[in-house]
C-alpha cells in the first residue's frame, strides 16, 4: 500500500527547466554546449567532480561555481549570476501543485526532494509559497550535502518522513530518468514526469492498486 509521495520541485511543480536555461544562454551569450564543455574541463581539474554537483551539495558557493566555469571558457567571459533570469522564466505548475495538495488531503504523507542551490532557496520557495502546507518534509540537496541520484538522500527523506514509512510504500516523482532509477533501486515506485496528464494518471494507477 502506498503511504507517501515524494516529489521533485523543478520540472514537476514548475514549468520545464529548459526554458530558464535557454533564457540564460541568450542573456549571457554562452551556449549550453560551451557551458557543458567548460563544466567537463573544470571537472577534470577537480579530480572528476563536476562543479555543478558540488554546488548542489552545498560544498561550494554560487560565486565559486561561476568562477570555476569562467576559468574554462575561451576569451575573457564574465558570467553573471543566472538567478534572476532563471527564476523569471520558471513558473509554478498549478495543476501538479493542486494535485499534490489533493493527495495530502487524501491522507498521504508528502515530501519534497530537490537538487538545488543554497543561495537560491528564498527564490525557489517563493515560487511555491504554500510548500510547507503541502509537504511535511522538505529535503534540499544544498543543505544536506547529498544530491539525487545518490542513495543517501533518498534514505534521508525516508528517515525524515518517519512513522516507519518504507521505500516500497513510497512513490517518487521526478522529470529525470536517472533519479527515478535510483529511487527504484532503493525499492520505491517511480513516476517519470513527462506531462501533467501522464504523471497524474500514473500516480492514480499506483495509488489505486
Amino acid at each position: 500500500m502506498i503511504r507517501a509521495v515524494i516529489s521533485d520541485f523543478g520540472g514537476v511543480l514548475t514549468t520545464p527547466l529548459i526554458e530558464s536555461f535557454r533564457a540564460y544562454r541568450d542573456e549571457s551569450g554562452v551556449s549550453l554546449e560551451q557551458l557543458g564543455v567548460a563544466m567537463a574541463r573544470a571537472a577534470e581539474r577537480r579530480g572528476g567532480e563536476y562543479p555543478l554537483f558540488e554546488l548542489e551539495r552545498g560544498r561550494i558557493s554560487e560565486a565559486e561555481f561561476l568562477a570555476a566555469i569562467e576559468a574554462e571558457l575561451e576569451g575573457d567571459v564574465k558570467l553573471g549570476s543566472p538567478r534572476e533570469t532563471y527564476f523569471a522564466h520558471l513558473h509554478p505548475n498549478a495543476r501538479m501543485i493542486a494535485f499534490m495538495r489533493e493527495l495530502r488531503d487524501r491522507g498521504l504523507r508528502m515530501a519534497l526532494l530537490t537538487n538545488n542551490v543554497r543561495e537560491w532557496e528564498p527564490h525557489w520557495r517563493a515560487k511555491l509559497p504554500d510548500i510547507d502546507e503541502i509537504f511535511e518534509v522538505v529535503v534540499d540537496s544544498a543543505f544536506v550535502g547529498m544530491r539525487k541520484p545518490e542513495r543517501g538522500i533518498y534514505e534521508l527523506t525516508l528517515e525524515r518522513l518517519g512513522d516507519g514509512v518504507r521505500a516500497e510504500e513510497c512513490v517518487f516523482v521526478d522529470d529525470t530518468d536517472v533519479n527515478c532509477d535510483a529511487a527504484e533501486e532503493l525499492g520505491m515506485h517511480a513516476v517519470g514526469f513527462r506531462s501533467d496528464e501522464q504523471a497524474i494518471a500514473d500516480l492514480e494507477a499506483l495509488l489505486g492498486r
